[in-house]
């Protein structure tokens, strides 16, 4: 943990374990299992009428009823290159699906004729009135240039405001370096409209050797991203060893993988020349060592856990199995608080649902989808 917060931890971890109050924390919700039964699900969006659409990273789509009834894989969805970390990854519902029934997913996409080479893609699909079968498929991006790498697909999907899409791509490990050239989508958000089509005021439209796509750059592995309340665009990112990212990632900004980081090498020493800072490149809003790898991030907008969560972030971590709830004043991390320690899941994904309550997916061979209930 960043050292800044070290005794403020200890006492909100303790306060967690022991009595579920310290340095004015609240008690800890009380998780519900919804479902379980997932192959280690990726991504979770809401359905009308309290209904879920999750993915399965092996490559399924499933609806999830009200009652918690979990249907048959949905059919209709494109080759899908499952291996590693790739797979059918995140899935979101269009804001006005009630209309026109558009669902986004992105899935690591196999180069065409069966090479090993694979991307990340973004699809658009109509889910069909009985939700059983994808309608209309549509592939409205795909990473370039193709490579044979089983890691670092990214892959997190936010619909913002102006109706455009934002769509988190990793630096596919061991191409890092591409992270910081804009010929090419390693390590980049990009922005696109929904119909693929690029807007006019990205900032590198018009950029000679500059893909339009893109958004911002200098990123690793980003698993996490939300819109906060002004608009804006956070996401957070993998590091190597140490060095996981919170990043508010701005329209043209470089973020500094590989050539700033404050991580190092699997094993120990060194990335590049063990630069923390250079100018031109952004420093993270906030960083993790060790690394706690983060993936699923939502902001909470509502008021069912109490005022002192309203506003809070909520980010799951892979590797230790919690759900870290975050305080922020002015923009900046003031106090981390560590929930479902218990039952040390993966936690995969984290969203505010249509009710105010928070939804978490856990990855694993038995996943499961948890409603946390407040006390």
């Amino acid at each position: 943990m960043h050292s800044k917060f070290g005794a403020r931890w200890w006492c909100t971890r303790a306060g967690w374990l022991i009595a579920g109050v310290c340095c004015g924390a609240i008690a800890a919700p009380r998780p519900v299992i919804l479902v379980s039964g997932f192959d280690h699900p990726w991504g979770v969006s809401f359905l009308p009428e309290g209904r879920f659409l999750v993915t399965e990273r092996p490559g399924r789509l499933r609806v999830v009823e009200a009652d918690g009834k979990l249907g048959a894989a949905v059919t209709g969805l494109p080759a899908i290159a499952a291996g590693g970390q790739g797979g059918l990854l995140d899935v979101l519902v269009d804001s006005a699906f009630v209309r026109n029934r558009t669902v986004y997913f992105c899935f690591s996409e196999p180069e065409a004729g069966g090479g090993s080479a694979n991307s990340t893609a973004l699809a658009s699909a109509q889910l069909s009135a009985d939700r059983s079968r994808l309608e209309g498929l549509k592939i409205l991006f795909s990473q370039k240039p193709k490579f044979a790498s089983r890691s670092h697909f990214g892959c997190r999907i936010v619909e913002s405001g102006d109706g455009n899409l934002f769509l988190t791509l990793g630096d596919r490990f061991s191409r890092k370096e591409d992270a910081q050239t804009l010929d090419n989508h390693h390590g980049k958000v990009i922005r696109i409209r929904k119909d693929g089509t690029v807007p006019n005021d990205n900032p590198f439209v018009g950029k000679a050797g500059a893909l339009p796509e893109i958004w911002s750059y200098g990123h690793r592995n980003g698993q996490g991203a939300a819109l906060a309340s002004d608009g804006r665009f956070w996401m957070t990112e993998h590091g190597p060893q140490g060095g996981d990212e919170i990043n508010v990632a701005q329209a043209g900004r470089n973020y500094g993988w590989p050539v700033i980081t404050y991580g190092e090498n699997y094993g120990g020493g060194k990335i590049g020349d063990g630069l923390t800072a250079k100018d031109g490149m952004e420093q993270p809003l906030h960083y993790w060592v060790p690394s706690i790898a983060p993936s699923g991030m939502t902001f909470l907008t509502s008021d069912r856990y109490g005022a002192g969560w309203k506003g809070n972030l909520f980010v799951g971590s892979l590797k230790f199995g919690y759900l870290d709830r975050i305080e922020l004043k002015n923009g900046k991390v003031v106090a981390e608080h560590k929930l479902l320690q218990e039952g040390r899941a993966r936690i995969r994904d984290v969203k505010q649902g249509p009710d105010g309550l928070l939804y978490v997916l856990t990855d694993e061979s038995n996943g499961q989808l948890i409603r946390l209930m407040p006390d």
